[in-house]
């Protein structure tokens, strides 16, 4: 049987980013517009239309062969076609040109480096370094990562070989960007592994707040807290509380006082740079403007020369 050209045919690879997927012995494509899959997978686009040029799944989008139904019921247990694309788009294999690919990393670096700096600070200082400095730190652990050692054996003081020693848990290794996850993620991953390693004095940028509310919304029951996001760990970590005042004291890192004075309730403590914002809204939204926060240090400071 003759292949029925599909209007797919006619679309120019210099203006079509192809997703791959394998399943099973069947590779599957999806044609997306430029830059619109990693907007897609980092939630910035979340209208598919604008990531997708044909809404189809191929077999081969050069040639425009569509993939046989029966072949995509198999491979996805008859998910309809829309949850298809969208299982492709998350999970497939980006394919772009090698200039392309080069440009695409180097932008998502540079967004990383821009985001670990203004994450971290000097331990003595409490000022930022510059994305120049973040960004050589970052190719040390990259070089580091890349060089082939073996595996250390475990020895004690004296320097003795132990017979059965548990591993130490392996402390996180960075060997530079990915075009397939999100910049945010991936700096997040790029903190954690500056702490550990120390290629450069570090540590977490805090902001000291002053949070003022009135004491009877403390007590308010809510159906679903949100959870802080100034890192992943405490994104993981924290589980959602019962009250106004357990959710607003599951941002703070560290509380330095509280005390309630008449009605008001008023606490000061540190926070992460990324919590600020989901607190204040959290806070304007539960106390319906009653409840107030005020930024008395900010430990991210930038200073001409630095």
């Amino acid at each position: 049987m003759p292949m029925i050209q599909q209007p797919s045919g006619q679309i120019k690879l210099t203006n079509v980013s192809l997703v791959r997927l394998k399943k099973g012995k069947k590779r599957y494509e999806i044609a997306c517009y430029k830059n619109k899959v990693l907007e897609w997978r980092s939630k910035v686009e979340t209208n598919i239309d604008n990531v997708l040029q044909i809404e189809n799944v191929f077999i081969n989008v050069s040639k425009g062969q569509v993939a046989p139904k029966a072949d995509l019921d198999k491979s996805f247990d008859k998910m309809p076609m829309k949850k298809i694309i969208e299982h492709i788009l998350e999970h497939g294999e980006l394919q772009v040109g090698e200039k392309e690919r080069h440009a695409e990393l180097d932008r998502i670096n540079h967004e990383v480096i821009d985001i670990v700096a203004g994450m971290l600070v000097d331990p003595k200082t409490k000022i930022v370094y510059t994305s120049g400095m973040i960004g050589k730190a970052l190719d040390t652990l990259t070089s580091q990562s890349h060089q082939a050692e073996k595996p250390e054996v475990a020895t004690t003081e004296a320097g003795e070989e132990k017979g059965k020693v548990p591993a130490a848990p392996a402390l996180p290794k960075w060997t530079g960007v990915t075009a397939n996850k999100p910049a945010k993620r991936q700096a997040l991953y790029a903190v954690k592994a500056l702490i550990a390693h120390q290629p450069i004095p570090v540590m977490r940028a805090r902001m000291s707040l002053k949070i003022t509310c009135p004491a009877a919304i403390l007590k308010h029951n809510i159906k679903s807290a949100p959870k802080p996001t100034g890192s992943e760990a405490a994104a993981e970590g924290t589980k959602s509380q019962s009250t106004v005042k357990d959710t607003i004291l599951s941002f703070v890192e560290r509380v330095e006082s509280q005390e309630v004075t008449g009605d008001l309730w008023t606490m000061q403590g540190f926070v992460e740079p990324g919590a600020y914002k989901p607190l204040t809204e959290f806070i304007g939204t539960k106390t319906k403007g009653a409840g107030t926060i005020e930024v008395l240090e900010m430990a991210i400071k930038h200073e001409d020369g630095e």
